[in-house]
């Protein structure tokens, strides 16, 4: 099993350091997200301060961006990489869209579908220096002059891995993409019973080799030197998961066990704005159905358990001050975990 780090977002200058830690201690991937900051920027930091290390987006935001300029950052950021780069995208929701971004809102599956379809067109223009020509419903691409196309780079395609929660868009990130990004709000359940049948029914459409797919989350991990350490951080997960459970949209991961009355009641303490008290709505067994639970010494076991021939990478996070040797421990253990990820297709 991959594991997967954050880069900080907060502030540029940190970067540098902990995009070559996370690198030295043995993290497969390294992510930066789009919360409060961009998050392209970040990487490039990260690119030019590591060599081995996959970077990545989890995720940018698809539709306020044109997929003409996210196919040219994202050019650059491979070929700059030496082709360590990926592309995570996500559709947001459409108060964000509209409310937050200023952009119209359809129907997300489709939309997303052909902006995937846009970007390969794009870049097949530019690595194989063929004519642009790409007529969708939502997006149409046919200027493409020798200026303002970059160099082929000679790399394999850029991998492109998208956000999803409900089914069609599962299905559609197996048929189209060449990985999905599970929220954490996630149980084994939902993942066994709605995830990966949808996601499998996409791969077969496209043909796809589970092995050069890859899928990343699907729940969160609580651990720690010690059982303290270990129930802090199940208290933070205990608000997230109350969070995400107050919008519907996540609703459906509640469904397979039931659990619709829990999200109905976060969403209304959610719309009176009672963001504090709706972690105490979580009980126990709902907590536990959510997270790998256990100190490093229990880690591997409960991982196994919780995600085991589901999930190729997780995201590990540490207490700040962790020795680096810890990490490192960890980490390798982790990586003993099997998966069915071998790698993606490289030809174009």
């Amino acid at each position: 099993m991959q594991v997967e780090a954050f880069v900080p977002l907060g502030t540029w200058k940190n970067v540098a350091a902990n995009a070559r830690a996370a690198e030295d201690n043995g993290y497969d991937i390294l992510l930066s997200s789009e919360i409060a900051h961009d998050p392209f920027a970040p990487l490039v930091i990260a690119a030019m301060n590591t060599s081995r290390i996959t970077i990545g987006t989890n995720i940018a935001v698809a539709f306020p961006r044109s997929p003409m300029v996210v196919a040219n950052t994202a050019w650059d950021l491979h070929a700059n990489s030496g082709g360590r780069f990926f592309l995570g995208l996500g559709s947001q929701v459409k108060g964000h869209n509209e409310r937050r971004f200023s952009v119209p809102w359809s129907a997300p599956v489709p939309r997303l579908r052909e902006y995937i379809q846009a970007l390969r067109a794009i870049w097949r223009c530019w690595e194989k220096q063929e004519p642009l020509d790409f007529q969708g419903e939502h997006y149409r691409f046919t200027l493409m002059t020798p200026e303002f196309a970059p160099e082929p780079t000679g790399l394999p395609p850029i991998p492109v891995a998208v956000a999803a929660v409900r089914e069609p868009m599962i299905r559609m990130a197996g048929r189209i993409c060449n990985g999905v990004k599970l929220h954490g709000f996630a149980t084994r359940k939902y993942l066994e019973e709605i995830a990966m049948p949808a996601l499998r029914a996409g791969m077969a459409q496209a043909g796809t080799a589970r092995e050069n797919f890859h899928v990343s989350g699907g729940g969160f991990i609580a651990t720690g030197a010690n059982r303290e350490e270990v129930d802090k951080q199940l208290e933070t997960i205990r608000y997230r998961v109350a969070f995400y459970g107050a919008t519907r949209t996540y609703h459906a991961v509640f469904e397979p066990h039931g659990w619709q009355d829990l999200g109905m009641k976060l969403h209304e303490m959610s719309k009176k704005g009672q963001w504090d008290a709706m972690a105490k709505q979580v009980p126990d067994d709902v907590l536990h159905a959510f997270a790998a639970i256990g100190t490093y010494a229990e880690l591997k076991a409960a991982i196994e358990s919780r995600f085991g021939g589901l999930t190729d990478s997780l995201l590990m996070g540490f207490p700040p001050g962790t020795k680096a040797g810890v990490q490192r421990e960890v980490v390798q253990e982790m990586h003993t975990i099997p998966s069915p990820f071998t790698g993606f297709a490289t030809a174009w």
